[in-house]
């Protein structure tokens, strides 16, 4: 419930018609109260007593004309006042001085007396707002008494010396000195006291009011009776005054309308805003942002109560916030889905409704006197598509006729202005929502978790970031399509969020998720990682079929072991990247962050990196392993193997390096390097009377590129060499990784004249329908095979059904890893037909594979030299 304190009376000269400072009243202090008015009443019936006994009574018989004209003076000068907002704080001008001087001018106290106390006690009934009738008429006869007194004593004091006027003016402007000292003085005993400067600022200001008045009044006095036809002219400027009043309050008050509906629209629409919330983008804001809109609104319209009635969440439940006095019936307060019978809510349309007690229907008349109003405005708050709430006004307070056609337009304004900022909010959680969420699960994305880790690691929590990736998910999006991938990212994220207990949960990436652990130690997140591992091990069943899903974990905390804390969310879940690429190798699945981890991938970003520029400097180099044909030995080729020698780590393994550059694509720059050399060379052996090929390795990129099969003609072509002696290898694998897209590009190398060998062969999807459906030329055994055949009697077994499948679709076989003379002899006895390994030699750089060939021919001539000479003799 909000309350304000209204004024306490009527106006004299310029007072604050509410306190600076918003208050509560306890009962305590409205006790108090009722204490000061009863003191403040009988100190006015007191002063009046001795008054009227010191003041004889002077009969004349214009007072039938001036008493009503007092009355009516006093009325209009109550009514005729001009409201400032200065600071929030809101000040009244009134007129009353000028009926008070020219009463202490022409008639007896008691008639002035009797003329205020009806005004004024019949403005606050008129108002609706006689609460404080006791401490009213208590100060509207201490205004009245207390002038009269000092007139007296200072037209008897200086009767001599000064005119007629001068003591009547100088009690006329005590009066207003008094109503503002009883004013703070109430206020004081409410609780909403002024600090003493600003109270002796008040009291100057309005002695400054109170003397612009009695001047205008004594000089429209004077006028008037010194003057023939003064009265006219007095009228005259009577009426030019009320019309200038009337212009320049209208002006103010379309000022104070403009400011109203800015202050409603921005405390509306600054309402809600904070860090994502993963509860959804609707959140529930609380009654405290949205008390100043609703005092605003009283304020402006200077109603007894506002009622506002809002819906903040599509389809949730209504709140009810009142401002000014509490209603009479708790009941009300309900939502207005309770309260479907209730006439003053019955809103069609968009405008606004009034109701008066006076002229209204029975039922109407009941609402109002359960909610304790006489007079109501009421308007819907509808938006671009739904009804918001309601705005309920009740009382005007201000003017004893109740709201005007301009208040009426004013609410209308406002609960447009209210609307369209609710909308706008809506609009902008919406917004911020969707910036920070994952669309699919609902979940935090990267910027909201980011955002979220950020905030609580500058609180200094202690955090640790928790990253999950599902596998299989791009098997089932390839099977069953990506609507059932999704489906079990939907139900994996599901069960983690209900496992964590609503620890913040994100989705990084496709399969990525992140969770953010606050104050848990290593231990603990282990243990919280593997808890999530099992959630999501569970059986998924998708489309009549059950899939079963594995994931892997890794996890870095902000305070690593060395004591030094680690408050950037960025480099958390860069570290918890790092754990969960180490867990895919491990035991259990779930690794810690280890800073070696670091080390491991900033050298393979740096391999990456720097490979461009390797094979430009010379670093990468192509050796040459040899291939000879059995039984005869003869060298009929070589494979092309790429090495490379970083002038940091040293000699590098093609296990070290090839991955990493087939992951970044560049792989494709790889093979052309290779490819070229491999041109080259046969071109050079070409050239000296050598006719032997050069095998290639692919990748499943190159196998995947539409336009590699050209690239290859172009190069065939630009050094002029038989595409039989050019042999490119590729895995089993590669070419399952994508048939589609394969297969057209080996055909197009196979009708080339390219010479298509399977690398590896026996590892991966070896079938005889395989082969027989694959346009190659030729099958490598995988060096497992060979290395085991001499002691493990099943890769015996094993090669020699490789080499009969070979034969029986007329393809050439290579046996890989050759390093002993039984394993030669036993793939001779087979009938394999060439032979690899280090037996024969190991890959070679350039120059030292022309020394071993230049050696290996020279041997040979020796050889068959021996043979001839043994023939002759």
């Amino acid at each position: 419930m909000i309350e304000r304190h209204r004024s306490l009376g009527p106006h004299s000269g310029l007072e604050p018609t509410r306190p600076p400072v918003r208050a509560e009243v306890d009962p305590d202090r409205r006790r108090m109260f009722t204490f000061f008015s009863l003191a403040t009443l009988a100190a006015g019936v007191l002063v009046s007593v001795i008054a009227s006994n010191a003041l004889p009574f002077r009969y004349d018989s214009n007072l039938l004309f001036i008493g009503p004209l007092l009355v009516i003076g006093f009325l209009l000068a109550e009514q005729l006042t001009i409201d400032v907002d200065v600071k929030r704080v809101g000040w009244t001008i009134s007129f009353t001085e000028i009926p008070l001087l020219l009463g202490l001018l022409t008639a007896p106290f008691e008639v002035v007396l009797a003329a205020n106390l009806l005004a004024g006690l019949g403005a606050q009934i008129g108002r609706r707002a006689a609460t404080h009738v006791v401490y009213n008429a208590g100060v509207l006869c201490l205004e009245i008494a207390v002038p009269f007194a000092v007139a007296g004593m200072v037209n008897q004091a200086f009767h001599a010396v000064a005119p007629d006027w001068f003591g009547p003016v100088i009690g006329t402007l005590t009066s207003p000195l008094i109503s503002c000292g009883f004013a703070l003085a109430a206020l004081t005993v409410l609780g909403g006291a002024m600090k003493v400067a600003a109270g002796a600022r008040l009291a100057a200001r309005t002695l400054a009011v109170g003397l612009l008045n009695t001047s205008v009044g004594l000089i429209g006095y004077e006028v008037a009776i010194g003057t023939p036809w003064g009265w006219l002219l007095v009228a005259l400027v009577a009426v030019a005054v009320v019309g200038l009043y009337r212009a320049y309050s209208d002006l103010m008050r379309e000022q104070r309308d403009l400011e109203a509906l800015s202050d409603v629209s921005l405390s509306v629409a600054r309402s809600g805003q904070g860090t994502p919330d993963p509860a959804g983008p609707e959140h529930v804001v609380s009654l405290a942002e949205w008390e100043p809109v609703a005092e605003r609104i009283q304020e402006q319209l200077n109603a007894t109560r506002v009622v506002l009635r809002l819906r903040l969440d599509p389809g949730g439940e209504v709140i009810t916030l009142v401002a000014g006095e509490p209603m009479l019936d708790p009941a009300v307060r309900a939502a207005p889905s309770a309260l479907r019978d209730d006439p003053l809510l019955q809103l069609p349309g968009s405008h606004v409704r009034s109701f008066r007690s006076l002229e209204a229907p029975e039922e109407v008349r009941r609402a109002l006197r359960q909610r304790g109003a006489y007079e109501a405005l009421v308007v819907p708050l509808r938006g671009a598509s739904t009804l918001l709430g309601a705005v309920e006004v009740h009382d005007r307070v201000s003017r004893w006729r109740g709201f005007g056609r301009a208040d009426v337009r004013l609410l209308h304004t406002l609960a447009s202005h209210l609307a369209t900022a609710m909308d706008n909010r809506r609009l902008l959680a919406r917004l911020r929502h969707d910036a920070y969420h994952d669309p699919l699960t609902g979940l935090l994305n990267r910027t909201g978790f980011r955002e979220m880790g950020g905030e609580e690691l500058r609180r200094g929590r202690t955090a640790v970031v928790l990253r999950i990736d599902l596998d299989v998910l791009t098997t089932v999006s390839e099977a069953l399509g990506y609507t059932w991938g999704d489906r079990m990212v939907v139900a994996a994220g599901q069960r983690m969020r209900e496992a964590l207990d609503g620890a913040p949960l994100a989705r990084l990436e496709a399969n990525s998720f992140a969770v953010l652990l606050l104050d848990h130690t290593e231990e603990q997140a282990h243990e919280v990682a593997q808890h999530l591992r099992e959630m999501i091990a569970k059986p998924y069943p998708l489309d009549r079929i059950v899939v079963e899903a594995t994931a892997v974990a890794g996890y870095a905390s902000s305070a690593p072991a060395d004591g030094e804390a680690e408050t950037d969310v960025d480099t958390l879940l860069q570290h918890s990247d790092v754990a969960v690429r180490a867990a895919r190798n491990g035991e259990d699945g779930v690794r810690c962050y280890a800073p070696a981890m670091g080390q491991v991938f900033l050298r393979r970003f740096q391999l990456v990196t720097q490979f461009r520029h390797a094979i430009d400097s010379g670093q990468i180099e192509v050796h040459y392993q040899p291939k000879v044909a059995l039984p005869g030995r003869q060298v009929v080729g070589a494979e092309a193997l790429v090495r490379w020698w970083h002038p940091e780590y040293g000699r590098l393994d093609p296990d070290e390096f090839i991955p990493v550059v087939e992951a970044t694509g560049l792989v494709d720059a790889l093979t052309a390097f290779v490819l070229e050399c491999a041109l080259i060379k046969i071109r050079d052996w070409l050239d000296r009377g050598m006719r032997m090929s050069v095998a290639v390795n692919l990748s499943v990129r190159n196998l995947a590129d539409e336009s590699f099969p050209d690239r290859v003609a172009d190069a065939l072509q630009r050094h002029d060499i038989p595409p039989e002696l050019l042999t490119l290898e590729l895995t089993e694998s590669s070419v399952m990784a994508d048939r589609e897209r394969s297969l057209p590009v080996l055909r197009r190398l196979h009708t080339m004249g390219v010479v298509l060998a399977v690398d590896d062969f026996g590892t991966g999807y070896s079938s005889l329908a395989y082969l027989r459906h694959l346009p190659v030329d030729e099958v490598k055994i995988d060096k497992s095979f060979v290395l085991g055949m001499g002691t493990d009697l099943s890769d015996l077994a094993v090669v020699r059904t490789i080499v009969e499948l070979g034969h029986s679709l007329d393809l050439a076989v290579v046996a890989e890893g050759v390093e002993d003379d039984i394993s030669r002899d036993q793939l001779v006895g087979m009938g394999c037909d060439v032979a690899q390994g280090y037996l024969l030699s190991r890959p070679l750089p350039e120059e030292r594979f022309e020394a071993w060939l230049e050696a290996r021919t020279k041997r040979e001539i020796d050889a068959r030299s021996e043979t001839v000479l043994t023939l002759l003799h």
